[in-house]
């Protein structure tokens, strides 16, 4: 018997660590939108953080899965193409919406991430609704709930919340203008090409379920793809961007590859094992609030009522979505002994990561980066 088991039950764990990665993404949040406030690029942010990545993860899996890896096909090699565009596009989109409003408006839109999953799976018929079962009805109205709770906190300001630390703080008004539609948009495609990366990841592992090995090619090719296209949309390479100092850029560069496109994943990993996607996905608002704090007190961040409210729209609708989703898994299990499909293990995963799973060759399920 594992002794970490005796000492800390797998229950105990299991919320621990998803708290834990909650805390290391919040942390992330905090501290690229201080390197975006003093000048960082997105493109660059993305290009050094896989980079990064994928330095770590080669090495290791080319050591432990140099026996297990299956053979590559050239159907691998375009999904992991398509896989490092998404990714791309995700992180690009999601960075420089942040830079255009605050790092707790950013963290509150991706919430929307899991309904966008819903929505898209269930346009490509991965996903059924029962239109007249009380969870389908939950699906369908906590969608429309989170999507109201996302034009509030766009549209509608209301009162400033004062708190003691933020009150007296002449920057505060210039370091975060009046969040414009340009931000919020930018988010919304974020999560449209993060739920496109979840689905496809997760195919891609079923044919190819060589965890590190596809985690690397994947952070590897983000950072190609990335640099070409900040080369294309630069028109040439700006040198005075892509250097690299002691500075709060640089920590930005290796928290989130290390920590977030690496530690993150078989954080998610191991919670995925033991609890599953949709107990991964509930703890997402902690990451909320949590940006929420930290941002108040490091930056002087000022909330207003409408973000606030918005953001509790937004949560309300997200559970409404995975309550649903509950039921949906459960009734499934009791019908039938087959395998889960794609959608039902990653539909609910968000963000702001890649993270991937597979269980004896035979389980994929994944999740966004960010």
């Amino acid at each position: 018997m594992d002794r970490s088991s005796i000492i800390f039950p797998t229950k105990a764990k299991s919320y621990l660590a998803a708290i834990f990665l909650r805390c290391v993404f919040a942390g992330l949040f905090t501290i690229a939108k201080r390197a975006l406030n003093l000048g960082m690029n997105p493109d660059t942010f993305t290009v050094y953080r896989n980079a990064i990545a994928a330095i770590v993860f080669g090495p290791l899996a080319l050591v432990f899965e140099r026996n297990t890896r299956p053979r590559m096909r050239l159907t691998i090699l375009c999904n992991i193409f398509l896989l490092g565009l998404f990714g791309v596009l995700d992180q690009n989109l999601y960075y420089a919406g942040m830079k255009h409003t605050t790092a707790t408006f950013a963290t509150a839109i991706y919430n929307f991430l899991p309904v966008i999953n819903f929505l898209l799976a269930f346009l490509l018929r991965l996903e059924k609704v029962k239109f007249r079962s009380l969870h389908g009805q939950a699906k369908v109205f906590g969608t429309l709930v989170s999507a109201g709770g996302i034009m509030v906190m766009t549209f509608i300001k209301g009162p400033v919340i004062g708190l003691p630390w933020t009150k007296h703080n002449p920057t505060s008004a210039a370091n975060y203008p009046q969040t414009s539609v340009r931000g919020p948009l930018m988010i919304l495609g974020a999560c449209f090409f993060s739920a496109s990366f979840n689905i496809l990841q997760a195919k891609t592992l079923e044919s190819y379920p060589a965890l590190l090995s596809v985690t690397a090619m994947i952070c590897a090719a983000m950072g190609v793809e990335g640099f070409i296209a900040s080369v294309v949309l630069e028109k040439g390479i700006n040198f005075a961007v892509w250097s690299i100092h002691w500075d709060i850029k640089l920590l930005a560069y290796v928290y989130g590859g290390i920590l977030c496109s690496g530690l993150g994943y078989y954080i998610s990993g191991y919670i995925l094992q033991e609890k599953g996607p949709v107990f991964l996905t509930s703890f997402n608002p902690l990451t909320m609030l949590i940006v929420a704090g930290m941002s108040s007190f490091i930056f002087a961040e000022q909330l207003d009522l409408g973000k606030v409210v918005g953001g509790f729209v937004i949560v309300v609708g997200l559970y409404l979505v995975l309550w649903g989703k509950t039921k949906d898994s459960s009734s499934s299990m009791g019908l039938t002994e087959e395998k889960p499909s794609i959608h039902q293990q990653i539909y609910a995963l968000d963000s702001p990561t890649m993270k991937a799973l597979s269980r004896d060759g035979s389980q994929a399920t994944t999740a966004e980066i960010v």
